[in-house]
């Protein structure tokens, strides 16, 4: 969440960066209900001075007067209680649902205001008409829609023969890199409880996503940046210790409420999947380096892999909900012929920090501040999986697996 010390200090201001965002947020009336809650707690306060100033005379020696306007405080306080309740509710509930600030770099509109800022290597050229993954799936027999559709519904699959090989090689390919990075592994539950849904900030806005199990209250994660976010929730870190940087491999599910456009068959868009995550904590004077750490980290991935790629540094309204900036990394896909997004990396600053109280000290007796946190997808498996199938792609239907990933213990078998 934002700074509301910010919002009340610089109205127009913070309202204009928070409408570069989300045009659509209700600026006036989160500040109505700030300005009305913030009222009516110092006449509850008040009420209850007086009432306690009441008890003290009553000490004394208890009159009719006293009595009556003791009951009359009594009466007020409680109405004047339930009704800071009504709008504390209604402000927290709006307040949640408030996107993160923009930086001041990012631009203005939506994705067609995106800016491309890099590309490494170029488009493949091929001596055939290259398919898409779909049909070179179909005739290798390495996805199954059908069956997982029996087995599960639709937008679930089956990995079968070299994909499921594919999908594993390519997880321990991408944890060494990382970790060659200094990013700490760490394996997280896929089982999250709401506050930690809160914390990372998919919670309340995004809830309609979420795969929920309502008899234990938990929720299968949307990915393990939830997880990693709320390890040091309602902690104060030492200073020493940051910048804490962490990556994760996890299944990751979405209900992606809206259904798929007709470009996004096979595995561009499904339920389930893996992604392999990097989270950074880190000073807020250090996020922006931390930034290119991880965008670089992720950019070696798909170097290595030989796959063509361009960066883009995204617009506000095309940024995350948690995100003061972002960039995506697109892969392209020949079969498809278009640029597809396997990885999100994003400064969130404070924002996640401030939900969950995450906090740092650099000594015990400094002050206490928030950290920054970062998070980047690296990568996506689903999306990269297309994208090697298509690139290398032979003309026979065949797929050519990049060296460096035969080298991986299941390639080898």
């Amino acid at each position: 969440m934002i700074d509301l010390n910010l919002l009340r200090q610089a109205p127009q201001e913070i309202t204009a960066r928070i409408q570069k965002k989300d045009p659509q947020f209700d600026v006036a009336q989160l500040i109505r209900l700030d300005n009305e809650s913030r009222a009516v707690r110092q006449h509850v306060e008040e009420l209850r001075h007086k009432k306690n100033e009441l008890a003290d005379k009553a000490k004394g020696g208890i009159t009719d007067a006293l009595r009556a306007e003791s009951i009359e405080v009594g009466k007020l306080l409680k109405t004047k209680q339930q009704e800071l309740d009504e709008i504390e509710q209604a402000f927290k509930a709006l307040y949640l649902t408030c996107p993160n600030l923009p930086s001041d770099d990012v631009p203005p509109g939506n994705k067609e205001s995106n800016k491309v800022v890099r590309e490494f290597g170029t488009k493949k050229k091929f001596s055939f008409e290259p398919k898409n993954h779909v049909e070179l799936a179909e005739k290798l027999g390495w996805l199954d829609f059908e069956t997982a559709a029996k087995v599960v519904a639709g937008g679930f699959v089956f990995f079968k023969k070299d994909a499921v090989k594919l999908q594993y090689a390519l997880t321990m390919f991408m944890l060494k890199n990382n970790m060659e990075y200094g990013f700490e592994p760490v394996l997280p539950p896929v089982l999250v409880n709401e506050t930690s849904l809160e914390t990372s900030g998919n919670f309340p806005k995004f809830r309609d996503q979420v795969y929920t199990m309502p008899e234990d209250e938990l929720y299968l994660s949307p990915t393990s940046e939830v997880g990693l976010a709320n390890i040091y929730r309602n902690e104060i870190i030492p200073g020493a210790a940051l910048p804490i940087r962490m990556t994760a491999w996890t299944s990751c599910f979405r209900r992606e409420a809206g259904g798929y456009g007709s470009t996004e068959r096979g595995l561009i868009r499904i339920h389930q999947f893996e992604k392999v995550e990097l989270y950074t904590i880190c000073k807020p004077e250090n996020s922006s380096k931390e930034l290119d750490l991880m965008l670089e980290c992720s950019e070696a991935i798909l170097k290595k892999l030989g796959l063509h790629y361009r960066v883009s540094l995204l617009a506000g309204q095309d940024c995350s909900f948690q995100s003061a900036k972002t960039y995506d990394i697109e892969v392209w896909l020949p079969g498809q012929k278009e640029y597809y997004e396997v990885s999100s990396c994003s400064n969130c600053t404070d924002f996640q920090a401030r939900r969950g109280l995450i906090r740092y000290k650099d000594t015990p007796d400094s002050k206490t501040n928030l950290v920054h946190t970062l998070n980047c997808s690296s990568l996506a498996l689903p999306r990269l999986i297309v994208a090697i199938m298509e690139t290398y792609q032979q003309e026979d239907g065949t797929i050519a697996i990049p060296d460096i990933l035969k080298k991986e213990a299941l390639f080898s078998v």
